[in-house]
């Protein structure tokens, strides 16, 4: 069968259609058929408004159309669309969901960032460590981090902060907020270290594919305190020009850094591994697990 997903963030929307395949022997094969990302960033009217405006809101009803046409052409059997921080926190969230829904049929969930935190927890990646140290899951996006510690085959917590790159680029993240994160990333996982670090999501993804690190090994936080010290002091212009990358990701990309480098030395981590999934790729196993469990 064929299931799509879609990630409605707070920098950009993401439709991801995969081909699922069910063997005799009980293995499944989960093949990636497209993944499209549409940067709407709502986030930047969100965390500086309180909602979204107009032309946010045009870009967002006709990404969203595409993406039904999209999903129409593939013969998406089913699907799931999620929408995180910069929904969460819009005034006029509900009315921009209705109005999708008329329009598209597509029906939008806004989800807390606890679901947040465990619908990335589906992706199952910490269980290839299961045998050696605990795993730390963070997903750095627009406008949230969540933290998930998985120990001894099972989740110990799942934490959201409102501390986002878009969030720190409009200079919207309180210094309580910061320090909740800081002393819950030193004390809460203290008792487990040393700790397996997994990377999800669009930023540290780039990342990895930056450094040239090979697939499956980890990402060193010398690299990821380099690159940021050589991003920092550019414009957006000379980010995209000397490290072709594009527009909405070189805005984003050093406020990331600084989230994820934070995490790692309150962590006392060297290194993260980038298996590159996403909120996506959570809700497509999700929505799997649905089906046949129905």
């Amino acid at each position: 069968m064929k299931l799509a997903a879609i990630d409605i963030g707070s920098n950009a929307a993401r439709l991801l259609i995969v081909e699922v395949v069910q063997y005799s022997s009980l293995e499944i094969d989960f093949t990636k058929l497209n993944l499209i990302r549409i940067p709407i960033q709502l986030g930047y009217d969100v965390f500086q408004n309180g909602f979204i405006g107009e032309d946010k809101k045009n870009n967002f009803i006709e990404t969203m159309k595409a993406f039904k046409t999209i999903m129409d052409i593939y013969k998406v059997v089913h699907y799931k669309a999620c929408a995180t921080s910069a929904m969460r926190d819009a005034r006029n969230s509900n009315e921009i969901v209705n109005e999708i829904q008329n329009l598209t049929g597509i029906q939008i969930q806004i989800i807390s960032g606890q679901e947040e935190a465990s619908i990335l927890y589906e992706t199952h990646i910490a269980e290839k460590f299961q045998h050696t140290n605990a795993s730390l899951y963070i997903d750095v996006g627009g406008g949230s981090t969540e933290l998930t510690l998985f120990a001894n085959k099972k989740i110990v917590f799942k934490e959201s902060f409102n501390v986002g790159t878009i969030r720190m680029l409009n200079g919207r993240i309180e210094d309580s907020v910061w320090d909740s994160l800081k002393d819950f990333a030193k004390t809460a996982c203290s008792e487990y270290y040393p700790l397996n670090l997994i990377g999800s999501g669009g930023n540290i993804n780039k990342v990895f594919s930056m450094s040239n690190t090979k697939n499956g090994k980890p990402l060193k936080y010398k690299y990821i305190i380099e690159l940021l010290d050589a991003l920092s002091p550019l414009s957006i212009e000379e980010r995209i020009h000397q490290f072709q990358i594009k527009e909405d990701r070189a805005a984003v990309l050093v406020p990331a850094l600084e989230i994820y480098s934070s995490i790692m030395r309150w962590t006392n981590a060297q290194e993260i591994f980038v298996p590159k999934i996403g909120l996506a790729d959570g809700l497509i196993k999700m929505l799997y697990s649905e089906i046949i469990n129905a």
